[in-house]
Formats: structure tokens, sequence, C-alpha cells
């Protein structure tokens, strides 16, 4: 059998100027970082391989110089498409410059389209994103000027709309495993979660392109049981075995640790023993009023969005009812505790992972009880916007289909931003010092998730602040809820450049949540 060990510098040159190439990971998690640092390298050195189409899932960097970062080179890029953008800013900053071609499509679209591909199916069609900036009759997903192409297209099947998203050529796949035998079989066993690689092994096998696969260990031939490999040689035409004596770090398990046993299963999480308590905080605040959308549903299966969403698992856990939630992430864990930072994408000992598109599947489908998102701006229709904020965008990731397809969707997020300061005590809050932006808008400046299409679908929509509580209904925003200590019209009308409905007598937030103390919710 011919051997598919090759080197670094031999992977980089099999990339050829043109070819499109789709790279696996989410965060650090999953990517093959010794192949895009190799391919920089050799770019830096020759200028070659130049005008690449790049292909990606999630967001694969740590915002600084790692993962897609690699490819931010004038001239190394003439197209990038991808779920989101913010962790490889000398990437986006190409987008934003102008200098390449830039399409945002949702995460778990993006996701699908892999499989569809490899089955060679004539696009992938799906309500995802209707209503959204990534329909067409706004902007289709475009990210700048220079790209003109459509790409996304609005269709009607049976008296319905739907968008088919157009598939495109695979030239190379770069993705990682832990071990790989001498017939290319890959297994996963250090990884945090399996991901696309197997959709986009399949997909760029199908459009007659090559897979490379980074390994941190090799096995004989055989070696591997067959029902840990993930993915099959007949696949895989090239491996990459890093050196993790001289480069642990272009193997790091995610870009926050080397290797963390809890997230791959080896040994189980005391979630209990480690459990330590948050600090009072409008974050807090907003976690607490948030736990009050959950207790009704019982026991559920949930997404917390990352940020300010992640503190309603800790204010679960000090109030005595966290088993009551089943926690999942995008890239593919149902149960456990979501992890952070550069680490987001693990989970500490969940009871399964599936495959990021499986995942999808499973979000697309109404799988979701509850959905906890973060905001940043919110207009007079109940719009919401994470995805671009004036020349700054990080893109939706996988915000969109989360959002579209829960059945409760919430989403928390101070009532302004920047410097503000609260207090809370004695069951009441007080605004110290005001916050200088205002967070609810006339218009958002992109729709990442559409009031529109929420109410269409009889979506429950609620926006919880640490001062206030709106609902969504189809004629807009409606305050239903207001703190202990807060003026309505100083602190919260004059603050919004729209007015929302104001029922005769809004609800009083719980003082139990401004109090430093239990709020013995347990039933």
């Amino acid at each position: 059998m011919k051997s598919k060990l090759i080197s670094l510098e031999q992977a980089a040159s099999l990339v050829k100027d043109g070819d499109s190439v789709v790279t696996s990971g989410f965060v650090g998690s999953g990517h093959p970082e010794a192949l895009t640092w190799s391919l920089e390298q050799r770019f830096l050195r020759e200028q070659h391989p130049r005008d690449l189409s790049l292909y990606f899932v999630a967001g694969q960097g740590d915002a600084k110089d790692r993962g897609l970062n690699h490819f931010g080179h004038k001239g190394m890029v003439k197209r990038g498409v991808g779920g989101h953008w913010g962790l490889a800013p000398k990437l986006g900053k190409l987008a934003l410059e102008n200098e390449i071609e830039a399409y945002n499509l949702p995460q778990g679209v993006i996701s699908h389209m892999f499989r569809d591909i490899a089955a060679k199916k004539p696009g992938t069609i799906t309500h995802v994103g209707l209503k959204t900036f990534v329909d067409p009759r706004l902007d289709g997903g475009k990210v700048n000027s220079k790209t003109r192409e459509d790409i996304v297209e609005l269709i009607n099947l049976d008296g319905k709309d739907y968008l088919r998203y157009k598939h495109f050529k695979l030239d190379v796949a770069l993705i990682r495993g832990t071990t790989a035998d001498e017939a290319g079989n890959i297994s996963m066993e250090q990884e945090v979660a399996t991901l696309e690689a197997l959709a986009q092994a399949m997909a760029t096998k199908a459009c007659g392109g090559i897979v490379i696969c980074q390994v941190m260990r090799l096995a004989k031939s055989g070696g591997i049981n067959q029902l840990f490999v993930q993915i099959p040689g007949i696949l895989v035409d090239y491996i990459v075995l890093n050196d993790m004596v001289k480069s642990p770090n272009l193997h790091m398990q995610t870009f926050e640790e080397q290797y963390n046993p809890y997230y791959s299963g080896q040994v189980q999480f005391p979630e209990d023993s480690l459990f330590k308590r948050m600090e009072m905080s409008e974050r807090k605040i907003i976690a607490r009023r948030g736990l009050f959308e959950l207790l009704p549903l019982g026991n559920c299966v949930a997404n917390l969005g990352i940020g300010m969403p992640e503190g309603i698992a800790n204010v679960a856990k000090e109030e005595g009812v966290r088993e009551r939630i089943t926690l999942t992430v995008e890239s593919g864990p149902i149960g456990g505790l979501p992890a952070s930072g550069l680490s987001f994408g693990a989970s500490y000992s969940p009871a399964c992972v599936l495959p990021e598109p499986s995942q999808f599947d499973f979000y697309d489908g109404g799988g979701l009880d509850i959905a906890f998102l973060g905001a940043g701006e919110i207009d007079v229709k109940g719009n919401v916007n994470v995805s671009k904020f004036g020349p700054k965008f990080s893109g939706c990731g996988g915000f969109i289909n989360i959002t579209q397809n829960a059945k409760n969707v919430v989403f928390c997020t101070t009532f302004t931003a920047g410097s503000l300061d609260i207090a809370s005590k004695d069951g009441s809050l007080k605004i110290v010092k005001e916050g200088k932006v205002k967070k609810f808008v006339k218009q958002v400046q992109q729709i990442t998730f559409s009031g529109d299409y929420a109410i269409e679908k009889g979506t429950n929509v609620t926006y919880i602040t640490e001062r206030c509580v709106f609902k969504l209904s189809k004629d807009g925003l409606v305050l239903t809820e207001i703190a202990p200590g807060v003026d309505v019209q100083k602190d919260i009308l004059d603050l919004m450049e729209f007015k929302p409905l104001i029922p005769s007598s809004p609800k009083l937030m719980n003082p139990a949540i401004y109090n430093d103390c239990l709020m013995n919710v347990k039933g």
C-alpha cells in the first residue's frame, strides 16, 4: 500500500493558484492549524498559492493570528464564504476593505451544503435565512460592494417561500483528526467534536478534489477500532503528522487548552465541586430573569449563546434546577456544560456529540425548546442585529438557524451599552451611570433576526434587560415588565429611539432577582 504520509511542506505545495479550499474547525477545535500555518508560510515565501476561494462553516481563529487569520494576506484569497468572520480579523479586514469577494451565510446552512454537494444535489433548499440579511430581497449574504454574484435565490415550493443556496466546487479539504492508520482511516478520540469534517471530505471527493488530514499520531493498518473511525481512508488522500514535541501549539485541542480530558470524555467533570457563584451584576440580573423563562417548560433542551446568556447555567446551578436543562452547542455536544472563551464549541462531559450537520438538523427541525442569545441592536419591529455594526462585522454564525427554529427565543442584553453601571439592593435596581449607546433603535443596521418571520411562525420571543422586559407581538414590542426602582419615562422610554406598546399597568419584575441571596425558585 502506498504511504499517504507527507510533510507539511509537501501538503502546502499541493494547493494551487485559484483552488477552492475548505477548512474544518470551530474556533480552535478541529482546526488543522499546522496545515493552514504551513500554507501561510509558503505564501509569504513564494506569493503562492494565490486567488484561493475559501469556504468555512464556523468561526476559526483566536481574533489575532491563528486559524483563518493565516489566509489574511492580500492576493492569497479572492473569495470567502463563511458562517462567522469575527475570530479572523485579518481575513475580515480584506472583506471590509473590498479586497476580496465575501459572503456571510448561516452556519448550519453551510454545514448542510457540504452534505448536499457530496450527494450532488442541485443546491441546498431551506427556510433558514428568510427575511434576514441573507435573503436576496435584502443583501443575499453579500458583505461588500465587490461581491456581486448572487449565490442565494428565493424559490417557491407548494406555495411556500424557501431559499436555495447555490453549490460550489471544491479542490482541497484541510481537515483534522487525532489518529490515522496506514490506510488513512481517521479517529477523533481527543477532539471535542467531529464537526463537519466527514461532510467536507465527502464533498471534496465528489468534486474530484483532494483531502489532506492533520493528525497527532499514527497507527498501523487496522489499528483503529472500526466503530471509532470517523472518516474512512477511502476519502483521505494525504496524512500530515504534526510534531507534538516541537510544535504542540499547532495541534491544540482548543485554542485555549492543549488538552482537557473532560471535553473528550476520558474523565467526568465534577460540576458540583467546581461551581462558583456569580457576583451580583447586570449579567446575573439578566440571567436570573432568564431563568424564569425556563422554569415553566419543565425539563427542556436549550441553547445558550456565548457571552451574557452563559450565566443562565450558573444561576440554574445556584438555584438547584440545573438538572432540568439539557444544554446543547452548535458544534455537536448534547448535555454537559458548554465551555466558553477560546474553548467555545467544547462541552464538559456531554452525554453525546453529534456531527455538526446533524446538530443543525435537530435545530432546524425545532428540537430546541428554548434558546437564549445576545443582542446588539433591537428595533421597532423586534428585529435583532448581532452581525454588523458600522465598519465592523462578525457574521451570523449559528444565530439564524437557532433563532428561526427554537420554540421559544429569549434575547439577553443590557438596555444601553458603554460604561453602564448599576446597583441592586433591597429588591430594587438603581442606575448609577447610564450607558452611552442606545440599543433600542428605529432600525437595525442588519437584520440577523426577523421579527416579522417570528410572528409568521408563531415563535414566543422575549427581550430581557436588567431594567425591563419586552415581548414581541404582531404590532411590535410590548413593554411587559419593569424593575422595581426604575422610572419608566426617564430610565426606559427616553433612552429608546421608538415608543413600545405599553399596557396600562406593566408588571414589576420579581424583586427576588435584585437581592443577593437565593431566589428559592425550586418547586
